[in-house]
Formats: structure tokens, C-alpha cells, sequence
């Protein structure tokens, strides 16, 4: 089938090239022409696993192709999918003046009917405002679906290609039977569509992310108070992750969560249900313990450099910067957070990142006692304390003996709760971690 993908961000680009890999032929428009002359000589503006290789097999193939030009691209396909960015205004609530730029465009382009489909996380009801903003600019016959996405950065390939499900969100059965065929080679080994009203769709996605995101804020909490009362996070997360109903997933307590979704989004929902006269006291508590749990680690610095002359003129090694592995997404990441609290204090920094410090150096440009390392070894030179910020698979086994031959202090700052206390302990470090009591750090874990 001919597939319109508007905008080339993690969303639109990740599930273009796999739309291609299933066989479609897709065209892939921004308006970014930088961007897309890139990604015609296969330059990918994103790292994502498995991304590179699709779309530049997908471009040779023939089946994948970029474009600036709404046009050409809108008489070529019958689906248009709008997978744009919209960002949070100040108040919290979403900006769609970007679906609606898009759908405003393809509407001007139609000469016979189309399929438009929301691929952009957005507010309910966004399908009728499309609906309303494509009827001002043409007669050309058209139906309006909702098909949130549910990728995970660092895993989006994969999620794509073996999607947990599919909502298709259509109020009527044409569009729907549409979408259904363009997904049917996602779903061979079963189905995995499930179909639904416009309104519907559009909340399944703001209610699954705000769930996730509670789920993480929970956790968060239950940490502060294991580590006030004596009890240990981790044991905990054993405990209440074996019963079936709850599962382990997301029951890790940390840093935050950040990234462009759960921060988004969670915020989003809480400003739909107050125009919609509700209460949203959990979504809110959830976001507020979120933006709490971002500052916890400066706060641990503090406390343990206090009686070391405080945190001025120390030097703080930082492992890890994207808000998750196998992503260079800086956006809300808790090292940032962590990072503007260090330099307030008067500390120097080591950053290093595998993946995202192109992107970090962009955000972080002009901010005074930053050097840049070449890996997690080099930013430990010269450090009174390592703080891991993103759990990268490649600071799980490290040889801590010579990295502590580098350092002039010994304190170590886990914010994902990567390592065992009684092992760091046992390695000379000073250890200290999330939830957990600092007599348990003595404790075998």
C-alpha cells in the first residue's frame, strides 16, 4: 500500500522504515529539508537500534523515500499518517498546532478520498479537530483515525515490528479495515488489533503512559520510606513484584523518569481532565514525586560532602546522560537536573555518556566546569565521587580497581540501583543508593 509517514522524529521515521520493511511503500515527509537530504544518503538523525540498517536497506529497495514536497506525496498515497511533535505549552497542556499545520496541508493536497491517521500522541478529541481543520480547506472526502504508537526508545524497532497490539481507533468500518490491512503482516502469528472509538483511542494512549509513569512514582516513594524506616527498596520490589497481579515491570526505584513521553504526557492528561471538570489528584502526585525524585541525588551529594568541606571545588564523575539506555534522548533526562544542581554548588564535572554526548553537549552548551571523557575511565580521573546517572549495559561488569587509582575520593552515587551495596562496600567505595538504608549498605543485599 502507498503510505504518507508526516514528520521523521522517533515515531514517524521508526515506523515508516518498518512499514517499508513489511512491504509498503512509504514516503517520509518533514520539512526540515536538512533532515531529509541526510536521510536520502541514509544519515540517520537519531540513534535507535536496528534503525540504520532498515532504512538504508528500505532506500536501496525502493520501497522508502523522503520528500519536503506535500504535493507529490499526498497524491501518492492513499494512507496519511501525522506523526509531528507536540511539545507541552507552559501551562502543562499539549501543543497540536503541528497536527494541525499537518492535516491542514494534506487537506489542501487531496484530490480524491484518504485516510488520515493521528500517529502523534494528542489530547482527546484531536481526531474531530482534525476532522474540523481538513473540512475548512476541502470537499475531497476523507475519514480521520486514531492510531496512537507505543514505542519504546531504545527497543522502537522491535516494538514495531512485534507490537504488543494495535488500537485502531475509527468511527466508522472502512478506515478501519484500511488500517487493519496496512497491519495485517504485523500480526500473522496472532491478532493483535484491537478496534475502538476515535475518543477512546486517543485516551488508551495518554491512560497507558500515565500508568506506567504512576507505576515508577510509586516505587519512588515506597523508596523514600523504605530507607526512612529501615526497610530495603530492592527487597521489596522482590517482594510485591512476584505477585502476579503486580508484576516486576516498572517497579524500579531511581532518579525520575524522563524522555519525551511520560513527562509529556502524564502533564497532557492532567490538563485534559481539569478542562474536563475532574479531579486528577493521583496524576498530579505522581508528576510531583517524579520532579522530587530528579533532585534526590544532588541532595545525597550534599549531605555526604557536607562534613568534606561541602560540594565546592569537588569533582563529580557523571556515568551516564540520556534519560535511558540505548537512546541519545537528552530531553527531561534526570542528569540534567542533577548536572545544574552540581554546578550551582560549585563542583567540577566528568561527563560521560556512550551514546548521547553529541546531544548532551548541546543542551549543556556554555555551562562553566564541564569536561567532556572519552569513556567511564577517563571520567573518573581525578573525582571525589561517581554518580550513574543511565544504567548503559556497559557499566554493569567494570574493573573498579584501576577507575579507583584514578580518584581522589571514594564515594559512589547509584541512581538506578545498578550495583550491590555489601560488593561496592567490599571494593572500598562509600555507596550509596536509592531506598536503601545506609546501615543496610553493611548488610549483605
Amino acid at each position: 500500500m502507498q503510505i504518507l509517514m508526516v514528520g521523521t522524529g522517533y515515531v514517524g521515521l521508526v515506523t515508516g522504515a518498518c512499514f517499508a520493511e513489511m512491504g509498503h511503500t512509504v514516503t517520509c515527509l518533514d520539512i526540515d529539508s536538512e533532515k531529509i537530504s541526510k536521510l536520502n544518503q541514509g544519515i540517520i538523525p537519531i540513534y535507535e537500534p536496528g534503525l540504520e540498517e532498515i532504512v538504508k536497506r528500505n532506500i536501496k529497495q525502493h520501497r522508502l523515500f523522503f520528500t519536503t514536497d506535500y504535493q507529490s506525496a499526498v497524491a501518492n498515497s492513499l494512507v496519511c499518517f501525522i506523526a509531528v511533535p507536540t511539545p507541552s505549552k507552559e501551562d502543562g497542556s499539549c501543543d497540536v498546532s503541528y497536527v494541525e499545520a499537518a492535516a491542514r496541508e494534506i487537506g489542501m493536497n487531496m484530490t480524491d478520498y484518504r485516510v488520515i491517521v493521528n500517529k502523534s500522541t494528542v489530547p482527546v478529541g484531536t481526531a474531530n479537530l482534525v476532522t474540523k481543520v481538513i473540512k475548512e480547506v476541502t470537499d475531497v472526502p476523507f475519514d480521520v483515525v486514531s492510531n496512537p504508537e507505543f514505542l519504546k526508545e531504545g527497543a522502537a524497532v522491535q516494538d514495531c515490528l512485534k507490537p504488543d497490539r494495535i488500537i485502531i481507533g475509527s468511527n466508522a468500518s472502512k478506515p478501519a479495515e484500511i488500517l487493519k490491512e496496512i497491519y495485517s503482516a504485523f500480526t500473522l502469528n496472532h491478532e493483535r488489533m484491537i478496534v475502538m472509538d476515535t475518543l477512546s483511542a486517543e485516551m488508551t494512549k495518554y491512560a497507558a503512559n500515565a500508568m506506567l509513569a504512576t507505576r515508577i512514582s510509586f516505587m519512588n516513594e515506597i523508596a523514600d520510606i523504605c530507607k526512612r524506616v529501615g526497610a530495603n527498596v530492592n527487597e521489596v520490589r522482590k517482594g510485591i513484584g512476584s505477585d502476579s497481579r503486580i508484576g516486576y515491570s516498572f517497579l524500579y526505584p531511581g532518579v525520575g523518569y524522563g524522555g519525551s513521553c511520560f513527562p509529556k504526557d502524564i502533564r497532557a492528561l492532567i490538563a485534559v481532565a481539569k478542562n474536563a471538570g475532574a479531579e486528577p489528584t493521583l496524576l498530579e502526585a505522581a508528576d510531583s514525586v517524579n520532579n522530587r525524585q530528579k533532585k534526590i541525588l544532588a541532595e545525597k551529594m550534599l549531605k555526604y560532602f557536607a562534613k568534606k568541606g561541602g560540594l565546592k571545588g569537588k569533582t563529580i564523575a557523571v556515568w551516564g546522560l540520556s534519560f535511558k539506555p540505548d537512546t541519545d534522548d537528552m530531553r527531561e533526562a534526570p542528569s540534567l537536573n542533577l548536572i545544574e544542581d552540581l554546578i550551582k554548588q560549585g563542583a567540577s564535572l566528568r561527563l560521560f555518556d556512550p551514546v548521547a554526548m553529541p546531544n548532551a553537549k548541546k543542551v549543556l552548551e556554555g555551562l562553566p566546569n564541564i569536561s567532556w571523557c572519552e569513556d567511564e575511565f577517563d571520567a573518573a580521573k581525578g573525582a571525589d565521587a561517581i554518580a550513574l546517572l543511565t544504567e548503559w549495559k556497559q557499566f554493569r561488569l567494570v574493573d573498579f580497581k584501576p577507575i579507583q587509582g584514578e580518584m581522589k575520593g571514594f564515594a559512589f552515587f547509584d541512581g538506578r540501583n545498578q550495583y550491590k551495596p555489601l560488593d561496592m562496600k567490599g571494593k572500598g567505595f562509600d555507596y550509596i543508593s536509592i531506598g536503601v538504608p545506609d546501615q543496610m549498605h553493611d548488610k549483605k543485599n
